[in-house]
């Protein structure tokens, strides 16, 4: 029922999971008042978030050196093309090396979409102007894969690489820590050993934190604490809502690689009671194409069980229990027997959770995945999918009336995010099932009253405000057209797809900006009808209007009625006039009569307007 182009007044609300929020009546100013008590508030939150992070932008004596021919050398050993988002987050990453205050990035993209390629770069930028890289990794697992991959990646480059986890020895950690105080290691790769008092480094550059959201926000503190002058790069496929708030409120700076590699593709994923049939028939599909199997039962206290059970089940198969209360050798064999394809199916807990990456492993079995979060559900089903072969999931659950409304919402959310690229909305579907969290251990009333996408726009405007930083507010004019401009619903049947372009054109300012959406709808849907077209020629009107003051456009019998804005300045407005005069003169558009509210001019078609008002700015900018 509201007007295609007062969409932008619609936000989506979404606050604390069980939040009923109080309806106001139309006509009241009870909202209004809500709303500017709630920014006075605000206005505290966001200047306590500046204090903290000012303490980081304060100068690090430091800036990192431009390109080279060896920088160039080590881009082109990196085996695969990059992909668009991948290139932009590299980019931006190594630009931001160049400016002298330490930076601040949250890296989110999905499994396998290249998140650690972006931190190897900027960990060569690093180690090439002499300065230490650190590597934060939330499992002696995960920490053994990075170390072999940073190994691989960086072997043609005299760089040296250690890594800290239980695997190792005492006397190998002893060594690794007291190498890297001495500046003989460039990159130190190490799980929770890391924020021990005895590491130390001799001339830290970066920090890299791999799964952030395995880190409590205590360790994080710490490690800031302990090193606050470094750039630090936090990677993760789904952000904790604290870290996601912080990142979105403007506070550091967020890229999200949502492009996927080429011939990857998602993930299927099913729902399906505990049933043996349909997980036989799951695992066998998977080991005639001579893949490997996860199942993961995440109880080490039956485990043994089910191990059993699958035995009876594939008496065929070979098969191996994983979980972190294994004796460091046993379980560091039995992964690398998995890896060089000795197992078939890895019965385990969700150990294999954080960033083991199995290209072969293409079938994932998850029990009672509705005891999992959304965020953890999504993490464990991308470690399958990581080539060019379709994947499956299955999310073993109890039968409905069993599951809590939480747990449902979990299910349903994580078999409608199975497209790729789905890990930040994932995120922002975490902030709505589990609350927006506390930003700086607060109580946030506000995110629940406002709805968290309204509380983090004036939030945002605050911290601008606060930093002195302009805001800048362009006023689009009201337009009133007798012609037929929407998306028809035969072009695009989606309701929910329609109003995300709605809103995404009555969010655009910039004509290059409208070319782009265009030209990605073209892509998508095929080519625009009319309607669709005459949508874009309004929008164009709008943005055009609304660089020369105009406030409300109406269509006439004759032509066009223009009312401009009020408090234009007087010199802008006879200049105008007399531009219009001149048009006149020349019978580049005819029938010009002037109105106290506005002027009118008579045009026919709409395309001849819109050439009318390019004219018209052409010639004011000549003016200026």
């Amino acid at each position: 029922y509201v007007p295609t182009w007062g969409i932008e007044k619609i936000y989506r609300y979404s606050a604390k999971e069980g939040f009923l929020p109080q309806i106001d009546k139309l006509g009241t100013n009870r909202w209004q008042k809500l709303k500017e008590r709630e920014r006075k508030k605000i206005h505290d939150i966001a200047d306590k978030l500046l204090k903290l992070y000012a303490q980081r932008k304060t100068e690090r004596g430091f800036i990192y050196s431009e390109d080279t021919e060896i920088h160039k050398n080590f881009d082109d050993f990196f085996p695969y093309e990059e992909t668009e988002d991948q290139q932009k987050a590299i980019n931006s990453i190594l630009n931001k090396m160049r400016e002298p205050f330490p930076m601040e990035i949250l890296l989110c993209g999905d499994a396998g979409y290249g998140k650690t390629e972006v931190a190897m770069r900027a960990a060569f930028r690093a180690v090439y102007d002499k300065k230490q890289v650190a590597v934060l990794v939330p499992t002696t697992l995960l920490c053994e894969q990075h170390y072999r991959n940073f190994k691989k990646r960086f072997e043609a480059f005299p760089v040296r690489i250690d890594y800290l986890s239980r695997f190792r020895s005492k006397k190998e950690i002893k060594q690794a820590i007291e190498d890297t105080k001495k500046g003989k290691v460039d990159i130190l790769i190490g799980t929770h050993m890391m924020i021990m008092k005895e590491v130390d480094f001799l001339d830290l550059g970066l920090l890299i934190i791999d799964e952030e959201q395995k880190f409590g926000v205590v360790q994080k503190e710490k490690l800031k604490e302990k090193f606050p002058k470094v750039d630090l790069i936090t990677i993760t496929a789904t952000p904790i809502p604290r870290t996601l708030q912080i990142g979105l409120s403007g506070l550091w700076d967020i890229f999200i690689i949502q492009t996927p590699p080429k011939e990857r593709l998602s993930v299927k994923s099913f729902i399906v009671p505990e049933d043996y049939q349909i997980i036989k028939e799951a695992i066998d599909r998977e080991l005639k194409r001579k893949g490997q199997v996860y199942f993961l039962h995440n109880r080490i206290q039956d485990i043994n069980i089910y191990e059993s059970k699958l035995r009876m089940l594939l008496p065929y198969s070979k098969i191996a229990i994983a979980h972190g209360r294994m004796r460091e050798n046993q379980l560091n064999k039995i992964m690398v027997d998995f890896l060089e394809g000795e197992i078939d199916i890895l019965v385990c807990t969700s150990i294999i959770a954080s960033g083991i990456d199995i290209p072969n492993v293409n079938t994932i079995i998850i029990n009672r995945a509705d005891l999992f979060g959304l965020s953890d559900l999504y993490q464990i089903r991308g470690r399958v999918g990581r080539s060019d072969k379709q994947a499956y999931a299955y999310f073993i659950v109890p039968p409905e009336e069993v599951l809590t409304e939480n747990a449902k919402k979990r299910i349903k959310a994580i078999q409608e995010m199975s497209y790729l690229g789905a890990g930040f909305h994932v995120a922002l579907k975490d902030l709505e099932i589990r609350g927006a969290g506390e930003l700086l251990g607060i109580e946030q009333s506000g995110v629940n009253r406002l709805g968290f996408d309204l509380y983090i726009e004036m939030l945002n405007e605050a911290i601008k405000e606060m930093k002195g930083e302009p805001i800048i507010e362009i006023k689009l004019p009201d337009i009133k057209l007798s012609i037929p401009a929407y998306i028809p619903e035969d072009y695009i049947e989606e309701t929910s797809m329609r109003i995300r372009i709605y809103r995404k054109l009555s969010h655009i300012f910039d004509l290059s900006d409208m070319d782009k959406l265009r030209d990605e709808i073209f892509d998508r849907f095929g080519k625009l009808p009319k309607e669709l077209e005459n949508l874009f020629k309004v929008a164009q009107l709008r943005i055009l209007s609304s660089k020369i003051g105009i406030a409300k456009i109406q269509q006439r019998k004759a032509g066009f009625r223009f009312t401009m804005q009020e408090n234009l300045d007087e010199n802008f407005v006879k200049n105008l006039i007399f531009i219009l005069n001149g048009f006149r003169k020349k019978e580049i558009i005819k029938d010009l009569k002037f109105y106290t509210d506005g002027f009118e001019i008579g045009i026919k078609e709409l395309e001849n307007l819109i050439m009318f008002l390019k004219r018209l700015i052409s010639k004011l900018e000549n003016e200026k």
